[in-house]
């Protein structure tokens, strides 16, 4: 019997492995995918929201102000991209102005710092790009981006440093209250006692609460649609733009990514299929429409990709935190919509607060704070590259051209901890395949080292889930799979080039 069972492995369910991680206890994460970040966490904005938007003395708010705070001391222990690069709520008119102020007062209340109105002339002359019809904006100066991707990453490398065990590839089916604990199903058939479970399965996290408890949850997919530019784009905002929030949310933005591309999105519908994550012609389209009236001239030709997540959204609206009343000993962290990636780090020390008074246990004297991430041989000086390539020469051997990522960065990406067995493992720890061309040249060489280094078939490989094949049979029946048909084998480095 574990100690805590941790359903889910995307940034809440890491950030609460991580904080259990430093006290004496058996923690275990249970995640139906092959890896981390592979639900509502690989899918947002990558925005640390300032916290004005949450109402004042909800969980949303408290999270949020409290996540806010710890994002840039939490990217320098942990090594992970995050820039305090502000945000603007802009208005058009009268009524927007109206919101604007609410939303200053609501920020104060929150403990927000750094808040004011400027008029729309000073918000072009911030932001050039700022449509003409903007009047007036609420300037948030704590307003921030980060790396989705490296955030969850780094959270869960470190918590499984610190002892927590990960299994993937469990979908847990059933969870029963017994001999003083909880016996969790998976259904590959396995097993798990647990004397405590931490539900942070994002948009099913309603159903397994309702497993054990009479008093249901009730959570909504609601799906968001967005458009990611190449990094031509770089500076056409500098800030998050957001428009004035509605009900369904704050509206589509307009804001840089932390690796200076342009990202515009999302929609928001509210579904009921919880694994609809297609694009569609028509949210797409919202998407741009919508973002024109923010910004002059979105560059829409510098598109080069679209991905649509599903933010789970509880009819209270509010985070639900905290242990269920008819069920001891099981903890949700369910409906973590916005501003959720801002929240995690907060909910991980509020839930594992919660759970240390149920059951206290000593601080774990060896437990190891920081976590170094992988180098970066596109953003690394002169000086850096060449010590990297003395200690290794692969980081000379470029596989990714758009990105200029490295085989020694996608080795160290597949060994180290949590370590990436797919295509998009790689991807979103070192970003081979996220340019221009979207891996149309380099998804053959990273295959072909997954297979070396994993020991595996190179028929093997996926690009994410078990059923996401890249190469299906044979062309010739005495031919390995990757040798005619990618002619790896047979070329040099510079040749596969």
């Amino acid at each position: 019997m574990v100690d805590v069972l941790i359903i889910g492995a995307g940034v809440t369910g890491s950030a609460i492995a991580r904080e259990l991680a430093r006290t004496e206890r058996s923690v275990l994460v249970l995640e139906r995918e092959l890896d981390v970040c592979e639900g509502t966490s690989k899918a947002n904005s990558g925005i640390v929201h300032a916290g004005h938007d949450a109402k004042p003395g909800s969980m949303k708010a408290r999270m949020n102000v409290m996540g806010s705070r710890m994002m840039p001391a939490l990217s320098r222990e942990l090594d992970f991209p995050f820039e305090n690069n502000t945000s603007l709520v802009i208005g058009m008119s009268a009524e927007d102005r109206e919101t604007l102020e609410e939303l200053l007062e609501q920020g104060r209340k929150n403990g927000v710092a750094d808040l004011s109105i400027i008029s729309g002339q000073e918000a072009r002359r911030l932001e050039p790009n700022l449509s003409e019809n903007v009047t007036c904006a609420l300037r948030c100066g704590t307003g921030g981006i980060v790396d989705p991707f490296l955030l969850n990453i780094a959270l869960a490398e470190n918590a499984n440093v610190n002892g927590v065990r990960f299994e993937f590839g469990r979908a847990v089916t059933d969870i029963k209250r017994e001999r003083g604990g909880f016996v969790v199903k998976c259904a590959d058939g396995s097993l798990y006692e647990a004397k405590f479970v931490v539900n942070a399965a994002g948009v099913y996290a309603d159903k397994f609460h309702n497993m054990v408890s009479a008093h249901k949850l009730h959570i909504t997919p609601r799906r968001g649609e967005y458009l990611l530019m190449d990094r031509k784009t770089q500076g056409f905002v500098r800030a998050t733009i957001f428009q004035c929030p509605t009900k369904m949310g704050k509206g589509v933005l307009v804001t840089p990514t932390c690796h200076g591309n342009l990202l515009i999105g999302p929609t928001a519908e509210d579904i009921d299929d919880k694994e609809a994550t297609a694009t569609t012609a028509k949210g797409l389209a919202e998407v741009l429409a919508k973002a024109g009236l923010s910004a002059e001239h979105i560059p829409a030709r510098q598109v080069i990709t679209s991905f649509c997540g599903l933010r789970a959204h509880e009819d209270g609206g509010d985070f639900i935190l905290g242990e269920c009343a008819d069920c001891p000993g099981f903890f949700d962290a369910a409906g973590i919509e916005s501003p959720g990636l801002t929240s995690a780090p907060a909910i991980g020390v509020y839930m594992a607060e919660l759970i240390q008074e149920k059951d206290r246990r000593p601080e774990k004297k060896n437990f190891t704070a920081k976590r170094k991430g992988i180098p970066c041989m596109a953003t690394a000086s002169p000086e850096e590259r060449r010590r990297l390539v003395a200690e290794n020469p692969l980081y000379a051997n470029v596989v990714c051209r758009c990105e200029l990522v490295t085989e020694g960065e996608i080795l160290d990406a597949i060994h180290r901890p949590l370590g990436a067995k797919t295509l998009d493992g790689i991807k979103r720890r070192v970003r081979a395949g996220m340019g221009r061309c979207q891996a149309g040249f380099c998804t053959p060489k990273q295959m072909d080292i997954l297979a070396r280094e994993l020991g595996t078939d190179i028929g093997a490989i996926v690009k994410s889930g078990p059923e996401a094949r890249i190469l299906e049979g044979y062309t010739k029946e005495d031919d390995p799979v990757g040798e005619i048909a990618f002619g790896m084998k047979n070329r040099t480095d510079t040749e596969a080039q």
